[in-house]
């Protein structure tokens, strides 16, 4: 990692945080709601946790010291078409460390995090709105993009806000009726507002797909990120549809409702529905994603690392853990160790791409001068 001049290089993208740093909050994720356990599992999930915020003071301050260093390159990297798009990661990181915050921290003190977090969500849904809207405009306003370098990165600036209803559906059953409500409801406007924005982008990624085919073999990674938006949708909803029996009927009710005690669960059943054919689609992109990577790994090209090789396992944290919620849901006992086997499979290539990155650095593949090792990203 160096700090020689002030070009591109190093910055959100090549900062890790933004690739390796999440993925290893959302193992941590996992691990934590994995629905076969074993003595030992919690701790080992902890200390992902405590792993996961080193890293992200630790890059924080390489990025900060970047920016000190050379002040120019912040407007640059903001303004950059396609830079700026990985900016949205900074604040998928904090909503990572939040939730952990919420699963490991909050059973374990006093009302003080209880209210801390209730005041962090909302300073984060306030945040991360103002994020989604000015690095669109951004875009919109900058250098044209054409359709041939659409990739699903162009849904990350909205990525942050969507996670706005994975936060709530596990802050709810913590939260004082009165608070949990309105985070609720929060959770599920601005959980809604990513998935249709993601929507509207994946017409014009299948578009790309179908006139130009598929991208770079080295880049194709990067198409597991179109499976996160449907799988943190599912997870959401069914997270908050558990939740509402605590708030409808004995706290509150809905205008015309007549039997607002059956309220909690109509949502419940209308969640779970949506979430199954969510995932349905999360699992379509995964497909095509995979038989992509597979196609390009065989291909006359080959595939190197890219730091876009963390797309392996984030999105299918989403993914993993809304299989682990609609098993929970369905009381399935098949289902639920579908999930434990996707568990393993994804820890499995967490590690297999932590090494692969950490081998990449110590050969001065990537991060060094004169790699410019995603520029067709």
């Amino acid at each position: 990692m160096y700090y020689g001049n002030d070009n591109q290089d190093f910055l959100w993208r090549k900062g890790v945080m933004l690739t390796g740093r999440k993925s290893t909050g959302g193992i941590g994720l996992v691990l934590a709601q994995t629905p076969h356990r074993f003595r030992g599992l919690d701790t080992i999930s902890e200390i992902i946790f405590i792993f996961d915020l080193v890293l992200f003071i630790c890059f924080c301050s390489i990025i900060a010291t970047r920016f000190i260093l050379f002040p120019k390159t912040l407007k640059k990297s903001l303004s950059h078409p396609t830079e700026s798009l990985f900016l949205a990661t900074f604040w998928i990181s904090v909503s990572n460390i939040l939730s952990q915050i919420q699963i490991h921290g909050v059973p374990r003190c006093g009302p003080w995090l209880i209210v801390t977090m209730r005041v962090l969500f909302w300073m984060y849904a306030a945040m991360t709105f103002c994020v989604a809207v000015g690095q669109y405009f951004f875009l919109f306003t900058g250098k044209p993009l054409t359709i041939q370098s659409m990739t699903p990165a162009w849904i990350l600036p909205v990525f942050p806000i969507m996670l706005c209803g994975t936060l709530a559906s596990l802050m709810g059953k913590t939260q004082p009726p009165d608070h949990a409500l309105p985070i609720l409801v929060a959770g599920i406007t601005f959980q809604g507002l990513g998935m249709l924005i993601a929507t509207f982008m994946y017409s014009a990624y299948l578009r790309r797909l179908m006139t130009d085919g598929l991208p770079s073999p080295n880049t194709r990674p990067g198409m597991f990120i179109a499976v996160g938006p449907p799988s943190f949708t599912s997870l959401a909803l069914l997270g908050i549809s558990s939740d509402l029996h605590l708030i409808y009927p004995s706290y509150s009710t809905i205008s015309g409702i007549t039997h607002p005690e059956i309220i909690a669960d109509v949502f419940r059943i209308i969640a779970l529905s949506t979430a199954i054919f969510l995932w349905a689609t999360a699992f379509w992109f995964f497909c095509i994603a995979l038989v992509s990577v597979v196609h390009g790994a065989f291909s006359r090209e080959g595939m190197s690392f890219h730091l876009v090789w963390w797309a392996f396992v984030f999105p299918n944290v989403g993914f993993t853990i809304a299989t682990i919620q609609i098993g929970d849901a369905l009381v399935s006992e098949g289902v639920k160790w579908v999930a434990s086997g996707m568990t393993i499979v994804l820890v499995a290539v967490w590690l297999l791409v932590g090494c692969t990155h950490v081998r990449a650095v110590w050969k001065r593949e990537i991060l060094w001068p004169g790699k410019d090792e995603d520029h067709d990203q």
